[in-house]
């Protein structure tokens, strides 16, 4: 049942890539689809298994890597984290599956793309069951690789090239790191088991764990966009929008948060690494919140605040709540994917314009989508008794509740963010469902919602939305629960702050982003109202100019990148091809090895004198090193008394050639 789970997804991917043309359009729809939905219930039964029962599950196959003290076996490990991880990915997964085949139905590379989808699923699989960090990072390169396989499906686009290429490099950036980091793993720990590395962890100097977490970190922020090395993020929108919601909602950008998670034991023994996700992950929050008020793309809206919930999961990792950051990773997993696949209803009845400024009155024209997108808003923004409140409002709790400088600072940090979150929510509510319709008339004819497929994965994750945080709290941040007592997720006695954060936290600090919430929606909608003359004249004048600009550029984040560092990147790059590869490296492998062996030839060549005396000497200096061999390392003169004797043996060969 276990390798099942790993291997369905990948039969699918290969029945609809190598065979797409015998089983036809329907064939591929079908049997992928059939087979990641059976993969699901799989991971159903193993997670009240491994998961409700406190049953880890070990798989070995076959051992991998054997190189004297490092052992490394391609196995495969069940544990609490794992199922909690296989869960929101298989389900998101397969309901992407079934929404795909109406959404890309009039597409002529159906097949190709259920391919991609089934192998994205597989990778993600791969890096949540793997049982040491090279194969998670088998499974980390191949969610990247079908990232840009993915949004460069339509490969026609440039803007579809280049968000891939984007995609692409600034992950290579994370996983040069995480390559580094499992570098020092070697040269610390002798291995990078997830066992070995974990119990070694209390023993080794903090500084080399804190090197180790840092390289982690950062492969963590590329994967997981967080500030910095996020600019691949809304790009990669470009994508169709079923795999705008699997990258964004539980699959590649989610790999990065499971790394520090599954690297608890680590990372627990390094305050500075502690620190840097905290005050990283609050960065984040706060810098695409804001951003993301200033975006007219539904789709990049939706990525920016995939952005913010991340930073989220980041500051509760920085927090040592990682129960908490899973709680929340799972729980944004079906709201975002809520969000993604409405939005997708959306761009799918108003002829694929993504520019919600054209939208408008679609309340009535798209009720069920109107619906759902409403459920996805109020679970966002950590409306009261939504899936989303149970998580995102614990997590700024419990960074109050931790009585630092550092973490209350943290607290208002991302109460901001939350207040900009609920605002951008509330405008693509507004301009999309309520305002008055500005878009062109014939989008409105045509308008109409999706059939079965497209409509029974918005009900489910409707229902995952407002009822799965509301059945799960007990499970994963109940103070009572002892869901993670196989010691998947480690948190050190003395960083413990749940009890604190539940009962010594002051009601009102509590209560404060649900207050901020509801006055910011209440501002936002009376202005938008009763207003609308006041914001105009202020967007107009030359400040609200600047602020707009300023936003809507994105701090001017990506414009540093291309101005300062891609040049200089790319020059550096050149004069190391150039230095380097086409250099040093060239005289000492190919070009260098020609040379010498032409000269080694030459020289052999000119030993052919043509007396039948030399060529007995060649014999028997050659006999002679070959049965002293076995004299060489038990002696330690003998191999200088072999060469002084060979190069007599040369000397006198001379003299036989030429005698006197």
């Amino acid at each position: 049942m276990y390798l099942l789970i790993i291997i369905l997804p990948l039969l699918g991917s290969i029945l609809s890539g190598f065979f797409g043309r015998k089983i036809g359009v329907s064939g591929s729809q079908i049997i992928t689809t059939t087979l990641v939905i059976l993969t699901t219930l799989l991971a159903i039964i193993t997670y009240i298994e491994v998961g409700l029962n406190n049953i880890p599950v070990s798989i070995k196959l076959f051992r991998w890597v054997d190189s004297e003290s490092l052992n490394i076996y391609w196995a495969f490990h069940f544990d609490a984290l794992t199922v909690s991880m296989l869960l929101p990915v298989l389900i998101v997964s397969s309901l992407v599956h079934l929404y795909s085949v109406s959404y890309m139905s009039h597409d002529p590379h159906n097949q190709r793309f259920f391919s991609y989808l089934s192998l994205f699923t597989f990778m993600m699989v791969v890096l949540v069951t793997a049982d040491n960090y090279l194969l998670m990072f088998v499974g980390w390169e191949g969610v990247g690789v079908c990232s840009y396989l993915l949004v460069n499906f339509w490969y026609t686009r440039i803007a579809a090239n280049q968000s891939s290429i984007s995609a692409l490099l600034t992950n290579r950036v994370g996983d040069c790191f995480l390559t580094i980091g499992m570098f020092a793993m070697i040269w610390a720990f002798s291995n990078i088991d997830y066992s070995t590395v974990f119990s070694l962890a209390p023993y080794i100097s903090e500084n080399v764990v804190t090197l180790i977490c840092i390289c982690l970190l950062i492969g963590a922020m590329a994967k997981s966009s967080q500030l910095g090395l996020h600019v691949w993020l809304p790009m990669a929108m470009e994508g169709p929008t079923p795999v705008s919601a699997l990258i964004h909602a539980a699959t590649m950008v989610t790999a990065g948060v499971y790394l520090l998670m599954r690297s608890s034991p680590l990372i627990e023994y390094s305050s500075t690494a502690l620190l840097l996700c905290l005050w990283i992950g609050a960065l984040t929050t706060v810098f695409s919140s804001l951003i993301g008020l200033f975006q007219q793309d539904i789709k990049k809206v939706i990525a920016y605040s995939t952005m913010s919930q991340l930073g989220m999961m980041v500051i509760a990792v920085g927090l040592s709540s990682y129960n908490v950051a899973l709680f929340h990773l799972v729980n944004h997993a079906f709201y975002k994917a809520l969000l993604f696949l409405g939005a997708g209803s959306v761009i799918h009845a108003m002829a694929d314009n993504q520019d919600f400024r054209k939208y408008g009155g679609l309340r009535a024209i798209l009720p069920l989508t109107y619906s759902v997108m409403v459920i996805a808003s109020l679970s966002l923004v950590a409306f009261p008794y939504m899936t989303g409140f149970y998580s995102k409002d614990l997590i700024l709790e419990l960074s109050f509740g931790q009585y630092y400088f550092s973490s209350t600072a943290v607290y208002f940090i991302a109460t901001i963010g939350a207040v900009f979150t609920t605002l951008y929510s509330i405008k693509v509510l507004y301009l999309t469902f309520l305002a008055n319709p500005l878009g062109p008339l014939n989008s409105y004819k045509n308008a109409h919602e999706g059939n079965i497929y497209l409509s029974l994965p918005l009900i489910i994750l409707a229902v995952f939305s407002i009822f799965f945080g509301y059945i799960t709290k007990d499970i994963y941040v109940g103070l009572g629960s002892n869901f993670f007592a196989d010691n998947s997720i480690f948190i050190h006695p003395s960083h413990e702050i749940a009890i604190e954060a539940e009962f010594s936290v002051p009601t009102f600090y509590k209560l404060l982003p649900f207050i901020c919430t509801i006055l910011a929606s209440l501002i936002a909608v009376v202005i938008s109202e009763f207003l609308p003359g006041f914001l105009m004249y202020f967007k107009y004048s030359r400040l609200g100019y600047n602020i707009f600009n300023f936003f809507n550029q994105r701090f001017y984040i990506e414009m540093f990148y291309n101005k300062y560092v891609t040049g200089s990147v790319l020059k550096l790059g050149g004069q190391m091809t150039k230095g380097l590869d086409r250099g040093a490296l060239e005289l000492i492998g190919p070009y260098g090895l020609e040379k010498g062996l032409y000269v080694l030839g030459r020289f052999i060549a000119k030993l052919d004198g043509g007396v039948i005396t030399s060529y007995a000497l060649y014999i028997l200096i050659g006999l002679t090193f070959y049965i002293s061999i076995p004299f060489i390392f038990a002696v330690d003169q003998s191999l200088i008394i072999i060469i002084l004797f060979a190069l007599l043996s040369l000397t006198s060969t001379k003299h036989l050639k030429n005698p006197l």
